[in-house]
């Protein structure tokens, strides 16, 4: 007779087992060959999440590729077992979904795709979905004051730092300009926009592009009825639909940026409580890579400083696969971009080479070479083919998180450029952090989690390079090296010795050494795995303390009880040294009064504009401190400067390549460009300001060049006409005019005009003494100043005034002689 073998009783199975690593032991249909046995991380994270199942709010940081996945299905699996509700499983994309429920069938477990699944609402199957399903203003699961229309009993958000730009997208309101509210709004706030920085309110009715101003938060606060009355009457048209159920309530906490050719609303920190199926979820486990800081998972999901501080994390940090990471225009400082391009089309003919670049502007640039750019529309195809073959060069576009490359499909990995803010609050925090090592952190975990695509187990490995001047300088330059999380940290450790044994190589030699990892070399593989043996994790890690104390403050906020919102963002602005840091708070501390104290909050915000003159102006104005110039010895000033914030010349090498970069004709690059301006007039011993970015009027660039001699500059390196029209004209003149003002008669100065033409239009009427600086001019100063600085830096001269003054005069960047061969006479069209 037949045996039923379903009578008989083994105890526990993969259906009734509630600890991870039993129910994986268990798995009846897991894949042949793919799935012998856990991870020792694997199971040692299932252990310290046992222990602790039963705190609802856990952070679970691994390695990226240690298997996150796997783990995150078989603690779903087990509170399913325990009977704790339904189960969902969130990921960044419908790319991933797929992913995920492929290693779910690979593993035998039940997973559905459908929120309505009697299986999953039943508690038997594993819902997995992307992040937008869940979080958007008609979500199935139930909106603000329609209350839970699906219950969450277990929700797991993986990649969850992947995860937060989706979130931000669903909590901002974008108006585009050729939608009729965005005229509503715009004149709402016009006078004060005005009152701010004139020249910038008539850029952008202009319709110029790259030119943002947020809304002062009085004017802001004060509007609110008729914004919401506005937005109110628009409220089912499509594109305010999905945004309205979810910030109606936050209008008064959120913020306005206006642009030329969009306006964006976004509150403070995410009012993830619109979503309470996320908020009364029983368990809730957040999943990240190991990034240093944590914190943001407050701002946007509202997890508590404890749970970010008690991370589940393994025992060991150094389950990350080998990676050989290298800065080639360090090793290197004169490759160029082209040379980089040209080399990882010749590697691409060996193995798979994947290039992120932070925008489509970017891959333009890539095209020649690529044979294949993925954006958002073409991902899924152009990833799975890298996994079945040698495709060579791919293009990944803006691409840094949510993609996994493991072994051949990709080998080597590009970071070309730096990480481009997306959104426009992004943009003003992005001036007014300028120089901050906040600024630093983000710029890290950007990069990281970009570095971390080629790299997704831990006999996994590819070559690493990060390129782009102004990518090399903050990173080197800069400091941020130090802030990235211990893992990678040791490898770039490991890889700089490499770099130093090959300095000032070219780029044959380059790959001699990337040939050491791509041909798994024992020697090199021994010691990289070596770097990485003794790596533990911190048992528990300090959050940002800032971003825990904003989040608390708009808590606060959000139940009117500003008091204790200020209470608490004061305690941590009295912590700050950093000035740009502690200004930008003490801007958000004056929002959180004036909404019971306006004289109060414009005393507050007069403090921090009296620390930087980039936060939003006070009512009464910002005090313009002017640039005093005296008798000076140029080559000493330049070599005060460069020995007071450098300690090693190769960095001033890296950081000036990184601001020349900058220095070009190109659309939607003037804030960086001016920036750049600024800065590389103290490598060559003159002071400088931005008085319109700093003080909101004046011209976009002052250069004090001593014995009261200036240079007022305005910067058009955006515009592409033949001609120089009348109201570019005009702002030069006005800026002649706002000296004429702000200095007395003993002071000369020189109106320069950076712009690609020479050709004034008939309508504009320069002044006589206008000067230019076009492409060609533009080209002869950037590369007379790299001539210059590498002059000092190769031979270490920096620490001789003498030395310095005879190269300012050789490469003619004295005062006297700056105008006659970097500037240029203009012309005028005629009728």
């Amino acid at each position: 007779m037949p045996i039923d073998l379903g009578k008989i009783n083994t105890g526990n199975t993969s259906d009734t087992s509630l600890h991870p690593r039993e129910i994986f032991t268990a798995l009846p249909g897991k894949k042949e060959g793919k799935f012998e046995y856990p991870r020792d991380v694997q199971t040692q994270v299932w252990d310290h999440w046992f222990s602790r199942r039963n705190e609802k709010d856990l952070v679970v940081k691994m390695n990226t590729g240690s298997g996150k996945t796997v783990v995150g299905l078989l603690i779903l699996k087990s509170c399913l077992n325990e009977g704790k509700g339904s189960a969902v499983y969130v990921v960044p994309d419908k790319y991933l979904v797929k992913q995920v429920i492929d290693e779910a069938k690979d593993l035998g477990i039940e997973v559905t795709n459908d929120t309505s699944s009697p299986r999953f609402l039943s508690g038997k199957a594993i819902l997995v979905i992307n992040i937008y399903k869940l979080v958007n203003g008609k979500s199935v699961f139930g909106v603000g004051d329609e209350g839970i229309k699906i219950n969450i009993g277990s929700i797991i958000i993986d990649d969850a730092h992947a995860c937060l730009d989706t979130v931000e997208d669903q909590f901002m309101l974008t108006i585009d300009s050729q939608n009729p509210a965005y005229k509503e709004i715009y004149q709402c706030f016009k006078e004060s926009l005005r009152d701010q920085c004139l020249v910038k309110e008539s850029e952008i009715n202009n319709r110029e592009r790259d030119v943002y101003m947020q809304v002062p938060f009085w004017s802001w606060q004060s509007k609110i009825p008729e914004i919401s009355q506005i937005l109110i009457k628009n409220k089912n048209t499509e594109w305010l639909k999905f945004v309205w159920p979810l910030i109606k309530e936050s209008l008064a906490l959120s913020r306005c940026v206006v642009s030329s050719d969009k306006i964006e609303i976004s509150p403070h920190c995410i009012p993830i409580d619109m979503i309470p199926s996320i908020t009364n979820a029983r368990r809730k486990i957040f999943m990240t890579a190991t990034l240093v800081d944590d914190s943001i998972l407050s701002s946007h999901f509202g997890i508590t400083e404890e749970s970010i501080n008690r991370a589940v994390i393994p025992n060991t940090a150094g389950d990350i696969g080998d990676r050989m990471i290298l800065l080639p225009q360090v090793i290197n400082t004169k490759l160029t971009d082209d040379e980089i391009k040209q080399f990882c089309k010749s590697i691409s003919q060996d193995v798979n080479v994947v290039v992120i670049v932070p925008s489509d502007e970017r891959a333009k640039y890539w095209k020649d070479q690529a044979d294949q750019i993925l954006n958002k529309d073409n991902l899924y195809e152009g990833v799975t083919r890298l996994k079945k073959e040698k495709v060579g060069l791919t293009i990944l576009v803006n691409r840094y998180d949510g993609v996994d490359l493991p072994k051949d499909a990709c080998r080597f990995i590009v970071i070309d450029g730096l990480p481009v803010a997306r959104r426009l609050i992004d943009k003003v925090e992005q001036v007014i952090l300028m120089g901050s090592s906040r600024k630093a952190t983000q710029l890290v975990q950007k990069i990281e989690q970009g570095m971390g695509r080629g790299v997704r187990s831990s006999d996994d490995y590819c070559v690493v390079f990060l390129m782009g001047r102004n990518l090399t300088s903050q990173l080197y330059a800069g400091g941020a090296i130090d802030k990235f999380s211990p893992g990678t940290k040791a490898q770039i450790n490991l890889s700089n010795q490499i770099s130093e044994q090959i300095k000032g190589e070219d780029l044959p030699q380059i790959r001699e050494a990337i040939m050491y990892c791509l041909h798994r070399n024992q020697d090199w593989v021994s010691k990289s795995k070596g770097a990485l043996a003794a790596l533990s994790y911190e048992e528990s890690s300090t959050p940002d303390l800032i971003t825990i104390a904003q989040r608390k403050t708009y808590n606060f906020a959000a139940i009117n009880n500003y008091n204790a919102a200020v209470s608490e963002l004061r305690k941590v602005v009295n912590t700050v040294d950093e000035k740009p840091l502690k200004s930008y708070l003490k801007q958000c501390l004056a929002e959180y009064i004036n909404f019971y104290d306006p004289a109060e909050a414009q005393r507050t915000l007069m403090s921090a504009a009296s620390d930087n003159s980039r936060v939003t102006k006070p009512m009464e104005g910002i005090s313009y401190h002017k640039l005093e110039s005296k008798a000076m010895d140029q080559a000493r000033i330049c070599g005060d400067y460069l020995r007071q914030k450098f300690d090693d010349p190769n960095k001033i090498v890296v950081e000036m390549y990184g601001l020349l970069e900058s220095l070009i004709f190109k659309p939607e690059t003037a804030d960086i460009f001016e920036e750049s301006l600024k800065t590389i007039a103290r490598y060559i011993g003159f002071n400088s300001q931005r008085p319109e970015a700093e003080y909101r009027k004046g011209p976009d660039v002052l250069w004090e060049v001593g014995n009261l001699s200036y240079f007022v500059i305005e910067c058009k390196n955006g515009a592409t006409t033949d001609t120089i029209n009348k109201g570019d004209c005009n702002q030069l003149n006005g800026s002649g005019e706002w000296f004429t003002d702000k200095y007395d008669e003993t002071c000369r100065f020189t109106p320069i005009l950076v712009h690609p033409s020479v050709k004034f239009e008939y309508a504009a009427t320069p002044k006589e003494k206008t000067r230019i600086i076009n492409g060609e001019k533009l080209n002869l100063l950037r590369e007379n100043i790299s001539h210059f600085i590498n002059a000092l830096c190769v031979d270490n001269k920096i620490n001789d005034d003498r030395a310095i003054r005879e190269r300012l005069m050789f490469y003619k960047l004295t005062a006297d002689r700056f105008c006659e061969n970097y500037t240029t006479n203009y012309t005028t069209k005629f009728k």
